[in-house]
């Protein structure tokens, strides 16, 4: 299989539900029940509201990434977004930043799946289930977004319908134990010792839930009118996915108030045994297995196209991240890049692996709604009026709640975090001759 440099642009197939169900499998909406008693036992009981707050705080930074994907309509995130806006230089160190998620987070998707695997199939080891993880998703990745889009489709319907089915079990506990009056109860929102502190620190947990919508934007040159289709997507993408959480958090928590576990990592697993029997338990359990595969699926997509933008700046070496493959039109070293990565999962822990992935996330964030004000203000000077709602203010609100989040991470998350990027620095300083030109280019300007 050939990877040349001549073919660099991208084939333009996917619309509005293709977007969304992209980001929604990124999302993994089942992934509110795999964490859910983390984050009930972070909030004292109040895990509908730690949702929520993440849900406003991503709404308004959705704002962000859809009018940058408006504005610049090409590939690359967050990384294309800031370079354009504030600077090359600061665009490095963005990309540098946000790669703790495109690069990492595919392993540890692929490393908590085989972590499920293995506890049903104890006599498989988990590197067996790692390797299946990472071969079969870069296949569908590498024959192109297309098959991927179907394979996506399929897996969430059901993952999705695995949901309802939690939903529905769990409002019929729930009335059968305590009476059709107890599904309306505020204690999922306010828990039992729950304080703003809590709610806060569970919030930045759950913001982890929210990292699909802006790997929407990485897929802008395959999209059709991506400056009307990507905002779009990307808004609808927080809005049903937070939707969802807000929703499965309320009704778990109604089933278990408080947030008191035997162990709980493995709660909402206990909690749809409890609701729905030990066939339905099996069923709950082959849903998160499927959930992280789909997961996966659009995780290195998403990665593969940001390393293929660096390649094409020739930030990353042109020939190898630069190129599309001749046959399927996809960039195959960058999904093989990513796949090398995900071998790493076969020697990490869950805990470790997973400490810093939101530092990224975060900088990224408070980046891009900077990058929308710089452009509203660019804007102004040469005449161009733009809504300061939209421009101004929610990105302002964008920036200051997310920085608290950030600040709420746990110590060691931002400790590898700063170390992440104190080596992107140097390798900037490297490559620009001591910060004194900027990095290389895009080459390509706007894709219409």
């Amino acid at each position: 299989m050939s990877t040349t440099q001549p073919s660099t642009a991208l084939t333009r197939t996917l619309k509005l539900p293709s977007l969304v169900l992209f980001g929604l499998a990124y999302l993994t909406p089942l992934i509110v029940l795999g964490i859910f008693g983390v984050i009930a036992q972070e909030t004292g009981g109040a895990s509908a509201s730690a949702y929520l707050v993440a849900l406003i705080a991503m709404l308004f930074t959705a704002n962000s990434y859809g009018r940058m994907a408006k504005a610049y309509p090409v590939a690359g995130s967050a990384y294309t977004y800031v370079r354009r806006t504030i600077d090359g230089r600061v665009g490095f160190l963005v990309g540098w930043a946000i790669m703790l998620d495109y690069l990492f987070l595919p392993m540890v998707i692929w490393l908590i799946g085989g972590s499920y695997l293995t506890a049903q199939f104890p006599g498989i080891p988990m590197p067996v289930w790692i390797l299946g993880f990472i071969v079969i998703t870069s296949a569908l990745n590498i024959i192109g977004i297309k098959v991927a889009d179907r394979a996506n489709f399929i897996l969430m319907s059901f993952q999705i319908l695995v949901i309802a089915f939690f939903v529905a079990l769990s409002i019929a506990s729930v009335a059968r134990a305590d009476g059709a009056g107890a599904l309306f109860s505020s204690g999922p929102f306010v828990g039992a010792d729950a304080g703003f502190t809590g709610i806060a620190g569970g919030a930045a947990i759950a913001a982890y839930s929210f990292l699909g919508f802006d790997a929407v934007t990485t897929l802008t040159e395959e999209t059709i009118d991506p400056k009307r289709t990507v905002p779009r997507a990307i808004m609808l993408v927080a809005l049903i996915g937070g939707g969802i959480f807000v929703l499965v958090a309320y009704v778990t928590q109604l089933v278990h108030p408080g947030g008191s576990f035997t162990n709980p990592d493995t709660a909402a697993f206990d909690i749809a045994t409890q609701v729905g029997g030990n066939i339905f338990g099996a069923v709950f359990l082959a849903a998160l297995v499927v959930a992280q595969f789909t997961s996966g699926l659009a995780a290195q997509a998403s990665g593969s196209r940001l390393l293929y933008a660096m390649g094409r700046d020739g930030v990353l070496p042109k020939r190898l991240f630069g190129a599309l493959n001749d046959r399927f039109k996809t960039p195959v070293f960058s999904i093989l890049a990513i796949s090398v990565v995900g071998l790493i999962a076969m020697f990490m822990d869950v805990a470790t692996s997973t400490s810093f992935i939101n530092f990224g996330a975060f900088i990224a964030f408070i980046m891009v709604n900077i990058s929308v004000i710089v452009y509203w203000a660019k804007e102004r000077r040469e005449g161009r009026q733009h809504n300061p709602l939209f421009y101004l203010v929610a990105p302002t609100i964008g920036v200051v709640v997310i920085a608290y989040l950030l600040t709420r991470l746990d110590i060691h998350a931002i400790t590898l975090g700063a170390i992440w990027v104190l080596v992107g620095v140097v390798i900037l300083g490297f490559t620009t001759r001591g910060f004194r030109r900027q990095p290389p280019e895009l080459a390509v300007d706007s894709v219409d």
